[in-house]
């Protein structure tokens, strides 16, 4: 009795769990392979990869708890399917990706608890969160958010490249060095791939190594100011580089320079954490654990 209540269709005959799994599939098939393209194609996505694998992750480290919670279907699952449907609709009429995706984890959460219940989608909650990452911010948020994000690197890097030496002018996200062209910060360069990536890892890394809740939200919300600052970090490299030679500013050491800016960025998020627990030590059975 105990194996029954622990699956997922709990009280479902098998064959009406396969019509229903049959059935996400062909609402969702092209919803997930069109989100696996850009998660290859895009480099803004390319994090994506990642959280659905350490949502898996976690998901099998607690495997005992989970089967453990006694299963108690509830119809208040029902509207929140009803509504994720309505996002999937909304989302093929309207030809908005976003809406698809977010439907998919809507419906999902709608299934969990139509058929085993609230206490199962608290305790999952976590991981189902986390998957909200892997769907890429829609187009028009990303160019709101971006602009600006060039804009903050190029007001650091024209206030920080002066104090070294280097004369330059700032137009917008222009900036001009009297040596070579104008430096332009694109939108490639204006850290909301590494700000998510970053992001991404920062939640992995403090799952992983932290069991104090408010830690890990410290090492999420820190990952937001390294990032930005490691940004711009990689404009003044540039900046310097093109003075050296104006053609390697665009060439193999700007994109060199960019995995380089990002592994100074994770040793920062190593750094605040290491900060954090020579503070405030960890409870002695959390370091044992």
């Amino acid at each position: 009795m105990v194996r029954k209540e622990s699956r997922f269709f709990s009280g479902l005959p098998l064959w009406q769990g396969a019509v229903l799994l049959l059935l996400m599939v062909w609402l969702y098939a092209s919803v997930v392979i069109r989100l696996g393209t850009q998660w290859m194609n895009d480099p803004n996505a390319s994090h994506g990869f990642f959280v659905p694998a350490f949502a898996l992750f976690v998901l099998w480290k607690n495997r005992d708890e989970l089967k453990s919670i006694e299963a108690n279907p509830s119809w208040g699952g029902l509207p929140v399917i009803v509504a994720g449907l309505a996002l999937l609709i909304l989302g093929d009429f309207g030809a908005e990706l976003f809406l698809s995706r977010v439907s998919l984890l809507i419906v999902l959460a709608g299934l969990i608890i139509l058929f085993h219940g609230w206490p199962l989608f608290r305790a999952v909650l976590f991981p189902w969160a986390f998957l909200f990452l892997m769907i890429p911010i829609p187009v028009i948020v990303f160019q709101k958010v971006t602009f600006p994000l060039q804009i903050l690197a190029s007001k650091l890097a024209s206030a920080a490249l002066p104090l070294l030496g280097v004369v330059v002018h700032r137009e917008g996200n222009v900036i001009k060095l009297a040596t070579m062209h104008p430096l332009q910060v694109v939108s490639a360069c204006s850290g909301i791939r590494s700000l998510l990536s970053l992001l991404t890892l920062a939640i992995i890394y403090g799952y992983l190594m932290e069991d104090r809740k408010w830690v890990r939200i410290v090492l999420t919300m820190a990952a937001v100011p390294i990032a930005l600052a490691a940004n711009s970090f990689r404009v003044i490299g540039t900046g310097l580089v093109a003075l050296w030679d104006p053609e390697k500013a665009e060439g193999f050491f700007h994109l060199f320079e960019g995995w380089l800016i990002f592994v100074v960025s994770l040793i920062m998020l190593f750094a605040v954490h290491g900060l954090i627990t020579r503070i405030w030590k960890a409870p002695r059975e959390v370091r044992h654990a």
